[in-house]
């Protein structure tokens, strides 16, 4: 029998270690068949204030732990046992059980008095069958495809009282509101396939009733011992040793999923994950580029798993001290980064099928795309799948990769100042652009503090923005959590100047990294729905501020100055 004993591979390390100071920890959440019934039966109970029937219903998604004793349960609104697609509650409970808050992404209220067909004549198959029409040929099944009969609300949007006069130039997102026009039987069709060297990942939305499709959208969330680093020099690494070997498991960080514990994979040039790491000794990596057709298992091969380790450790260790939020679930179930996935391919990726990422080793336009932000961004769209779950698709899909964005700074900020701590350093030192060290020209994939510098993503709200590529409209939100931390400058040729900001000082203050982290996860975590956009993502984030830190706190008046700042509700003084 083997032993398995974890070891924090020993070495001169420049940089600091990863144990983080101690903090307090929620722990995972396991809810009883009870409690279940008795968080519904008191949702259900209370039907009647929003102008809901008996056949309107709720259906628990997910619950994760919450501060201080606190549990999160997202549920998805039901009518006659089939669920309202994106339309759903998220409801915080004390340790008693009794509700505290409840957020609610209302897509429901128009089906009270509508009696609709509810009897598909096509089935799941035959809408697995017409999705498959659309991807293209020669493409295999990394996963097997998905059919879920949905209600699906469909949307338009309308202007609020007061704005119906407004030149389009001149709307500013809380002139706009998203509202039910009608409802739709379909079917939610999830497929996840491969096509050569590339992820084809769909959600789709099939008419029930002719195959029809309506709507579909891209589902890839990318970025377009001792171990030594390609971007953060020599670092220490959590391993597993059994037998005569170490492994690339950290047996200190998760529990559970595919491999018991956080783990590295090669995926050797292929699109499957691979098998764990393996070194007779626990020195790892070169700290060298990839040579292309080179071994992926010698030292010069093993510097992407090192990579991929090391941001994983930080990006665990951030989220566990900074805010005792433990794994990407909260319940601290593991996770895996696969290496060398594919051949000179110039990408990284969050899958929700396996719940993990994979890394590609660069080819035209990058170096292995492992830096510590572009870690930290792929983990947390598995934060966001976990919880909010925003929609990858117009404003929803962009506050989902500006989420990301906003991880990856936060991971950057506390890897950066020896990933110990049970704070993010304010003020933060950070570049403030994605993707700057795996790019070969140099040239970053984002700016946020200037997000129109890529050429294609706008600095604020406006009404076509939902029209635009999530990773262009992902831009102002990136903006604003920029100037949430670090404020704005008033002079109108800085790029970081905002013209809507028309209050004393117009230079906004900043609240430092560490608390806009705060707020921004809090609202993430415990407020946002699916649905959520840029109007929705302002009061929502404001009311963490207003929780964290007092409603007229200085906090609170940064949420509004710095939405304000891109077009998002009106500015104030501070």
């Amino acid at each position: 029998m083997n032993i398995r004993k974890t070891i924090l591979a020993a070495a001169i390390a420049v940089a600091a270690g990863q144990a983080g100071a101690a903090s307090t920890m929620a722990s995972p959440v396991a809810f009883s068949a009870q409690e279940k019934a008795r968080l519904i039966a008191t949702l259900n109970g209370e039907r009647g204030k929003h102008g809901l029937d008996t056949d309107h219903g709720f259906a628990i998604a997910a619950q994760h732990p919450g501060a201080n004793g606190q549990a999160i349960s997202r549920l998805n609104h039901t009518y006659k046992g089939i669920r309202i697609f994106e339309s759903e509650s998220v409801v915080v409970t004390d340790a008693g059980g009794n509700i505290i808050s409840e957020s609610i992404g209302e897509r429901r209220q128009g089906l009270s008095a509508k009696r609709m067909n509810l009897k598909p004549a096509l089935s799941g198959k035959g809408a697995i069958e017409a999705v498959l029409k659309t991807v293209p040929r020669g493409s295999g099944h990394i996963d097997p495809p998905f059919a879920e009969l949905v209600i699906y609300p469909v949307m338009s949007t309308v202007r609020v009282a007061g704005a119906e006069n407004k030149a389009e130039s001149e709307l500013n997102a809380m002139d706009v509101e998203d509202v039910v026009s009608g409802y739709q039987l379909v079917y939610f069709v999830k497929t996840r396939m491969v096509n050569g060297n590339n992820a084809v990942f769909h959600n789709t939305i099939v008419d029930a009733q002719n195959g029809a499709i309506i709507d579909q959208w891209n589902m890839v969330q990318n970025v377009v011992g001792t171990g030594n680093s390609q971007y953060n020099g020599v670092v220490p690494i959590n391993t597993t040793f059994s037998g005569s070997q170490y492994s690339m498991i950290d047996g200190t960080r998760g529990t559970g999923g595919t491999f018991g514990a956080m783990a590295i994979t090669n995926a050797n040039h292929t699109t499957s994950a691979g098998s764990v790491y393996v070194n007779s000794s626990n020195v790892w990596g070169d700290g060298k580029q990839y040579i292309a057709g080179g071994s992926t298992t010698n030292a010069n091969g093993q510097t992407a798993a090192v990579n991929a380790l090391w941001g994983l450790m930080n990006t665990y260790d951030m989220h566990r001290n900074v805010l005792g939020w433990q794994s990407l679930d909260g319940n601290n179930t593991a996770t895996y980064i696969a290496a060398h996935v594919n051949t000179a391919y110039d990408n990284a990726y969050y899958s929700d099928t396996c719940k993990c990422m994979y890394i590609g080793d660069g080819g035209t336009s990058f170096n292995n795309l492992g830096s510590i932000d572009v870690i930290g961004h792929e983990m947390g769209h598995g934060i966001t799948a976990a919880t909010s779950n925003l929609a990858y698709r117009a404003e929803s899909g962009g506050l989902n990769e500006s989420s990301s964005d906003i991880s990856g700074e936060a991971v950057e900020a506390y890897a950066r100042n020896g990933g110990t701590g049970n704070a993010l350093p304010s003020p933060s030192a950070n570049d403030w652009v994605m993707g700057q060290e795996i790019s070969k020209s140099g040239q970053p994939l984002r700016w946020m503090y200037k997000p129109s510098k890529d050429g294609r993503s706008p600095d604020a709200w406006s009404s076509t923005i939902k029209r635009l590529d999530v990773h262009y409209s992902s831009g102002p939100n990136n903006r604003m959590f920029y100037f949430l931390a670090m404020g704005s400058s008033s002079d109108a040729a800085s790029e970081k100047y905002s013209k809507y900001l028309v209050q004393a000082p117009k230079n906004m203050t900043g609240i430092g990294l560490d608390k806009a982290y705060r707020i921004w996860f809090k609202a993430n975590t415990t407020k946002f729905t699916s649905s959520t956009n840029y109007a929705d993502a302002r009061n929502k984030v404001l009311a963490a501020a207003q929780e964290l830190y007092g409603v007229n706190s200085a906090e609170a008046k940064a949420v509004q100055r710095a939405y304000a700042a891109i077009n998002v509700g009106a500015d104030i003084a501070e």
